[in-house]
């Protein structure tokens, strides 16, 4: 088996920023992940990444704030949008 992308779209959500969601089933676990997706989930505003969710190999699920790197649990690609979504939506109340 193949990977198999489930999602992959970059939607605008203003003038300023948009969001680039790529998700896809992968034949075996990322290393240092244990389920059988890979992920990048990314929220861009003035050109600057502001909030990145992402199980790049070795470093498992994580995700950036900023500059900072936090351990992410990853449950269902469900959950995983529905966090990332409302991390967007905290950081455009915050800042908008």
């Amino acid at each position: 088996m193949k990977a198999e992308p489930l999602i992959k779209q970059r939607l605008v959500i203003d003038d300023n920023s948009f969001a680039e969601l790529t998700l896809w089933r992968v034949p075996q676990s990322v290393k240092g992940s244990l389920h059988a997706f890979k992920y990048r989930l990314a929220f861009v505003a003035d050109g600057i990444c502001i909030l990145r969710y992402d199980n790049e190999v070795g470093k498992g699920d994580h995700k950036h704030i900023g500059n900072v790197e936090y351990t992410y649990v990853f449950t269902t690609p469900q959950r995983l949008l529905v966090d990332f979504w409302n991390d967007v939506d905290a950081w455009r109340m915050g800042h908008g």
